[in-house]
C-alpha cells in the first residue's frame, strides 16, 4: 500500500480512506479488468461475425488483456476461487460467475461454428471451450511481459491461428 500511495502522490492514510486493504484494492482492480473483458467478449459473441472471427477476436482479446494487466491477471489466474476467505467470498463468487459466463460464450461460439459447418465437430463444445481457455490460462506458467521476446498480442495471434485453423473445416 505504501508503494501505491507513493505512486499516486498521497499518503497511506489517505489511500486507506478509500481502500480498506491491499486485497480489497487487488479485488477492485481485477474486477474492473475482468468486467471490461467480459463486456468486450459479450460484444464479440453477440456480433454478426462468423464463428471463426469471433473465436479469433476473443482469444486475441483475452491474451492482450493478460499482457496489459500483468501481473494482476497472473495472480488472479493462480487464485483458488473456491478457497477465498470469508471477507472475499462475494468477490470470489462474482469472479466465478463472470468466468462461467465467459466460458459459456466460448461454448456458444464453438456451437455456432458446429451448427454452420465452419468448425469440425472435434468433440463436445464444453471440452473444446475448456481447451481454448486452458491454452490461454497456461500462459501464466511461462509468459512475462518484461522477459518474453513475443508480445501478448503476438502470442494471442498465434494462439488464435492455432485454435481456429485446428477447428475450421477445409472449405472455410
Amino acid at each position: 500500500m505504501t508503494a501505491v500511495a507513493d505512486e499516486m502522490g498521497v499518503d497511506r492514510a489517505s489511500l486507506y480512506y478509500y481502500v480498506s486493504s491491499k486485497e480489497a484494492l487487488f479485488d477492485d482492480v481485477v474486477r474492473a479488468a475482468v468486467d471490461r473483458n467480459y463486456e468486450i467478449a459479450q460484444q464479440i459473441e453477440q456480433s454478426a461475425l462468423a464463428p471463426r472471427a469471433k473465436l479469433r477476436d476473443l482469444v486475441m482479446l483475452l491474451m492482450a488483456s493478460y499482457g496489459e494487466h500483468y501481473p494482476l491477471f497472473y495472480i488472479f489466474i493462480r487464485e483458488n476461487m473456491s478457497d477465498a476467505g470469508h471477507q472475499r467470498a462475494q468477490w470470489s463468487k462474482d469472479m466465478r460467475r463472470v468466468n462461467r459466463k465467459t466460458t459459456d460464450m466460448v461454448i456458444a461460439i464453438i456451437e455456432e461454428g458446429y451448427a454452420d459447418g465452419s468448425f469440425r465437430n472435434v468433440g463436445p463444445s464444453d471440452i473444446v471451450a475448456y481447451g481454448v481457455l486452458g491454452v490461454l490460462g497456461w500462459t501464466h506458467r511461462w509468459y512475462r511481459p518484461d522477459q518474453s521476446e513475443a508480445s501478448a498480442e503476438q502470442i494471442g495471434r498465434t494462439y488464435a491461428e492455432m485454435i481456429v485453423t485446428g477447428l475450421e473445416t477445409p472449405a472455410h
